[in-house]
């Protein structure tokens, strides 16, 4: 079972694009960047296993990445997903 959790990404400016490549080519686990309006630059969502210690995934893993400059980590409980039929 795997938790999913978004991090706010602010960067340096100018340099979205390439931390938004560098995440999606060099950090494990995660699964899809966007680029933002407002606050922050960067919308980046990571799939970790449920005994990850996530305090230590992102300070580790994304915040320690060139150019980023600060980030808000957002952890989520149970996705609601559409029912088919």
């Amino acid at each position: 079972m795997m938790t999913a959790i978004f991090v706010f990404i602010k960067c340096e400016l100018g340099y979205a694009n390439d931390v938004a490549a560098d995440l999606v080519d060099n950090v494990e686990n995660v699964s899809e960047v966007y680029s933002t309006s407002g606050q922050h630059d960067l919308l980046a969502k990571f799939h970790l296993p449920k005994d990850a210690d996530i305090g230590t995934f992102v300070t580790k893993q994304v915040q320690t990445r060139p150019h980023i400059r600060d980030t808000f980590t957002v952890i989520t409980f149970s996705p609601f997903l559409p029912t088919k039929g």
